[in-house]
């Protein structure tokens, strides 16, 4: 699958994976930061944001589709950063084409199966009746009933887009994704993996808790966890000096 792509600035690559619901434009203010250092390429994983859809799904298919894509853009000893849902492509990814990498960076996920946690994010976007809907202000506020936090209603509108003159769409594969989530949610393969890796994981978050670390450092036999206060599980985001500080310094070494 052909993905779509965005680059910002020049030298070694630097390519990012979105996560779960989202896509490239959520990582644009980090980018333009980290550009001042490399060429980063923002990715928009098949079934979000640009890419095509597919009813077929799974990390093997999404790290192939971005193997492809690095195959035809020649990249070699680049890093890779994913977050969540990205971060288990990043995984995938790294386990089949450790030798690309320079270094890997995994952003508030680890390789655990994780259980159901998105009743109300899709309560959300099922309450949003796009065919009766004609402003993005009657999206606020029927995702208001099921989910409080600003940032991640933010974040899910972030998706809608005007598909013709007055009909909004959603960026993203609902159908497919809310099918596929309990492969979403599964654990990650026990493959040994001896790239450089980084985990950034927010203090605020319960993604990798203290009593996941040793089964971490057990496959990923070159790593080290950074946690950042003041953060949860979209730490890029609510903490991002910080996140920024922790990246630049493990991957400019």
């Amino acid at each position: 699958m052909k993905l779509h792509f965005r680059e910002l600035g020049l030298g070694q690559p630097l390519v990012i994976l979105h996560g779960l619901f989202g896509f490239s434009d959520n990582w644009q203010s980090q980018a333009k930061k980290l550009a001042d250092y490399y060429r980063v390429i923002l990715i928009d994983l098949r079934n979000h944001g640009h890419s095509p859809w597919s009813d077929d799904f799974s990390y093997d298919l999404m790290a192939q589709d971005v193997f492809e894509l690095c195959q035809e853009l020649n990249l070699k000893d680049f890093i890779l950063v994913g977050h969540s849902m990205g971060g288990k492509v990043a995984i995938n990814f790294a386990q089949k084409h450790e030798v690309l990498l320079a270094k890997l960076v995994i952003v508030d996920i680890g390789i655990k199966a994780y259980p159901m946690h998105h009743e109300h994010i899709l309560a959300g976007i099922h309450s949003v009746d796009l065919p009766n809907i004609s402003a993005r202000r009657q999206a606020d506020e029927n995702i208001s009933v099921h989910i409080e936090s600003e940032g991640i209603k933010q974040f899910l509108l972030k998706n809608l887009y005007w598909k013709d003159k007055g009909t909004l769409a959603w960026r993203m594969n609902v159908i497919v994704l809310e099918r596929e989530m309990n492969k979403i949610l599964s654990a990650m393969e026990e493959v040994e993996v001896s790239v450089p890796t980084l985990f950034i994981r927010g203090a605020m978050s319960n993604y990798i808790l203290d009593d996941d670390i040793e089964s971490i450092e057990d496959l990923f036999i070159d790593s080290e966890i950074d946690t950042i206060d003041n953060a949860g599980h979209w730490v890029h985001a609510e903490a991002t000096n910080e996140f920024l500080e922790s990246l630049l310094s493990f991957c400019l070494r």
